[in-house]
């Protein structure tokens, strides 16, 4: 007995001994500043950097990339940094632990996680500009929220994609959702009076009216039958506009004469050719889309109210690219925001011609409507402001606007195309108020870092039009007066 009892405590004790001694090693491990590759397991394997690509603006500025800290080591870590701060916020996105969740960094994931650099067509500067212009107007006017985009107009490239207020990618968690989206890409509203030009385009193409035409047009009017509506216009005029001055009043009352002529089919066709309420065609990134009622929902108030923008809604990508239509002599071309992209296969949607009469009646539209406002003297611009109810479920509001602006520069054979938008502004919010300053500013910028002088014959043209019209010669209702003209070359930033 005295024997088993003695075995039985030396292997208690030895158990013990072995115990204290696993404990020991533990608690050196957990101790002992060992350099962490030593001890591990032979199947626990050091991290690898993800070699995430990098985001590019067109100039090879870095706006995306991964910085690595304690690479080779188990406490490696990994964080996506934005050297550029809020800057292009919303189009960049955010990243998740490991993945992009929004923006490019969600639409590009499997291109950057394989380590690829994704190059855009953004310009650096303009993109800066466009934002700053947009917040500046937005914030005194005390908009919701508002959104820009500048579109190279010969090949679709995107300069600058802007939204407000700001997002801060690197540090997201600080911003909204409502603020983080990409409003310039994926916001529907309805356009409205910008949507003039497209209609005057398609009815001069499809010759059923003429330049010169002269049209009935009292303030108000009846549209369609048993389902119609008055429609009224908001500025007053004439009892008769030609098609040029539908344009300066922004006559709804003109645009229901001139869809008058068309079949719904026909006329809602016509809308589509320039990309209104059609999936954009633009590659991988993410983009919303504007709506064109069905046609079975169509009748004579519906083609009415669409000519002149409303009862149907656009995104401001499909805006630009409407209006880049007529900035490029008339031919359709996909945005693209990868550099990386071709040019897109162009489509004819009006003739040459008619994009060019279309764009000189824009010209005059600034020069004798709205010149204080979107006009920079010796410079050759052209676009339409709009206005535009929002929808709610009572009805239109009468205290809740879309601010609307589309227009080239230079108008005459555009280099860019420049849309602007802001919801809910609670200061002016006319679009020749707040949109257009802001298309004004941004091309103010571009034609000073390109050094470009103001033209000297455009500048007495512009002056001697601005007199004739304070004297009453282009006098048709009731314009604001505008202010003198300046005696000397507008002053430019240095480029």
């Amino acid at each position: 007995m005295e024997i088993k009892i003695h075995k039985r405590t030396l292997i208690m004790m030895l158990c013990g001994l072995l115990a204290l001694g696993w404990l020991v090693i533990a608690y050196a491990g957990v101790m002992s500043p060992l350099n962490p590759l030593e001890g591990r397991p032979p199947g626990n394997r050091l991290p690898q950097p993800s070699g995430r690509g990098r985001i590019l603006a067109a100039g090879g500025e870095v706006l995306a990339l991964t910085r690595t800290q304690g690479a080779g080591t188990f406490a490696m870590t990994e964080q996506r940094s934005y050297p550029h701060g809020q800057l292009a916020g919303q189009l960049l996105g955010i990243m998740g632990q490991s993945e992009g969740v929004e923006g490019l960094e969600h639409d590009y994931e499997a291109s950057l996680a394989a380590g690829q650099d994704l190059q855009l067509t953004i310009d650096l500067e303009l993109q800066a500009v466009t934002e700053g212009e947009l917040a500046r107007k937005a914030a005194e006017e005390k908009a919701e929220y508002a959104a820009a985009i500048v579109m190279e107009t010969r090949t679709g490239r995107l300069l600058a994609v802007a939204s407000w207020p700001p997002s801060d990618p690197g540090d997201w968690k600080q911003t909204s959702i409502s603020d983080r989206r990409n409003r310039a890409f994926i916001d529907r509203f309805e356009p409205g009076s910008v949507m003039k030009a497209m209609t005057v385009a398609v009815a001069l193409d499809d010759r059923v009216i003429q330049p010169g035409q002269v049209l009935d047009t009292p303030m108000s009017r009846f549209v369609g039958a048993r389902w119609g509506s008055t429609i009224r216009d908001s500025v007053a005029h004439g009892p008769k506009l030609t098609i040029q001055n539908v344009l300066r009043y922004s006559s709804n009352i003109g645009i229901s004469h001139i869809v008058e002529p068309y079949t719904d089919e026909t006329f809602r066709a016509r809308l589509a050719q320039f990309g209104v309420g059609v999936a954009p065609e633009i590659p991988v990134v993410t983009a919303g889309n504007g709506v064109l009622r069905p046609i079975e929902r169509w009748d004579t108030l519906v083609r009415t109210t669409n000519g002149f923008g409303q009862g149907m809604s656009t995104t401001l990508l499909q805006m630009a690219v409407a209006y880049n239509v007529l900035g490029n002599g008339g031919v359709y071309l996909p945005p693209r925001l990868s550099a990386a992209d071709p040019v897109g296969q162009g489509r004819r949607v009006v003739r040459a011609e008619t994009a060019k009469a279309v764009r000189d009646m824009l010209r005059m539209t600034i020069e004798l409507g709205i010149p204080h406002r979107a006009l920079l003297y010796g410079y050759d611009l052209g676009g339409k402001t709009g206005t535009a109810q929002v929808a709610t479920a009572g009805g239109y509001s009468n205290e809740l606007f879309e601010s609307t602006y589309a227009g080239f520069y230079p108008n005459s054979d555009p280099e860019i195309t420049v849309a602007v938008m802001a919801h809910g502004a609670k200061g002016q919010y006319h679009g020749a108020d707040l949109a257009a300053p802001v298309y004004k500013n941004i091309v103010a910028s571009y034609v000073s870092s390109r050094a470009i002088l103001p033209d000297e014959a455009l500048l007495a043209e512009q002056r001697r039009i601005q007199l004739d019209r304070n004297q009453g010669k282009y006098r048709d209702g009731t314009v604001d007066f505008v202010p003198p003209p300046p005696e000397e070359e507008p002053a430019l930033a240095a480029p």
